[in-house]
């Protein structure tokens, strides 16, 4: 199969100096990746350390909701565990990473 000669384009050299700097190539692919850190990764890390700080300063009797909405006062601290008082008598063990929130004191008795 032969093309007529219309249908075949020469493509013309590039000039000496067009080519420019090959580090613009590359400048928007970093500024990208930067802006994508401190857009989505450093915020989501900062929260990470708040979480962890508040984990690790839970004490006995701190009120706490937990990742399912359940409210409670903490009855006991454990390396990996706590135990949350939901009802008079009523305690539910739970892992320290699933306590979502600390309320501030007096706010179970006002509701």
């Amino acid at each position: 199969m032969t093309f007529p000669m219309s249908f075949v384009m020469a493509q013309a050299a590039p000039a000496a100096g067009a080519q420019g700097n090959p580090l613009f190539g590359l400048a928007l692919p970093v500024l990208l990746i930067v802006v994508m850190f401190f857009v989505m990764i450093r915020p989501q890390m900062k929260r990470q350390k708040e979480h962890r700080s508040m984990i690790s300063a839970l004490a006995k009797g701190d009120e706490v909701v937990t990742n399912g909405g359940i409210a409670g006062r903490v009855d006991e601290i454990g390396e990996s565990f706590v135990t949350v008082e939901i009802a008079p008598n009523v305690k539910i063990k739970l892992q320290k990473g699933a306590v979502q929130q600390v309320l501030p004191k007096g706010t179970l008795k006002s509701s």
